[in-house]
């Protein structure tokens, strides 16, 4: 990996919505835009105990919530063209952070809101995000966002990867995944026209 290229970790409830999100609805192929820096989006299960040597958990047992795991997506991204901070920003935006293991009708610890960081700055940077947003609304409900060290990444099934690209008139990804995508592409416009 190019050595201006990073990874951030990020579970905002269903990765399938989470993906879509940071490919800002599946790339320019796809009919969306990614948002420029942003390399690739992998969905995947982390933030639990190590499963048994050799054995990825499948979405089975994370949809279970007997891992521990979290839905999760991996971006790959090129700090010089988009930085952390603006990933957090878009990540914060996508989801409720202040739902305890619950987005909209998804429920479980395995839908929790999660930052897992590779090194000390990412993490610093999130605390300090995170304190930002508890001070903008002191009378609202606190961020309940985890902030935990990235130990192991679990890629998701096949059927999991660019979920939103292969089924788009599927409903969920109408009702649910379609309203955040519109979200996000309003309010990041011009980070998208970079």
């Amino acid at each position: 990996m190019p050595e201006q290229n990073k990874i951030a970790v990020f579970g905002g409830g269903c990765f399938w919505c989470t993906e879509a999100v940071f490919s800002a609805g599946g790339g320019s192929a796809y009919g969306g835009k990614m948002f420029p820096g942003i390399i690739s989006v992998t969905p995947g299960y982390a933030g639990g105990a190590p499963p048994e040597a050799g054995k990825s958990p499948t979405y089975e047992e994370v949809s279970a919530g007997g891992t521990g795991h979290a839905e999760v997506v991996r971006v790959e991204y090129n700090q010089a063209k988009i930085s952390y901070r603006e990933l957090l920003t878009i990540f914060f935006a996508a989801h409720d952070p202040t739902t305890l293991n619950k987005q909209g009708s998804d429920k479980g610890a395995q839908y929790r809101s999660i930052i897992l960081y590779y090194n000390e700055e990412q993490k610093k940077e999130a605390e300090a995000f995170i304190k930002e947003i508890d001070a903008s609304h002191p009378g609202g409900a606190p961020v309940v966002t985890e902030i935990q060290p990235l130990k192991y990444f679990y890629r998701a099934e096949e059927e999991h990867r660019d979920y939103y690209k292969k089924n788009p008139y599927q409903p969920y990804c109408q009702l649910i995944i379609n309203p955040k995508l519109e979200k996000v592409q309003k309010e990041f416009a011009e980070l998208l026209k970079k």
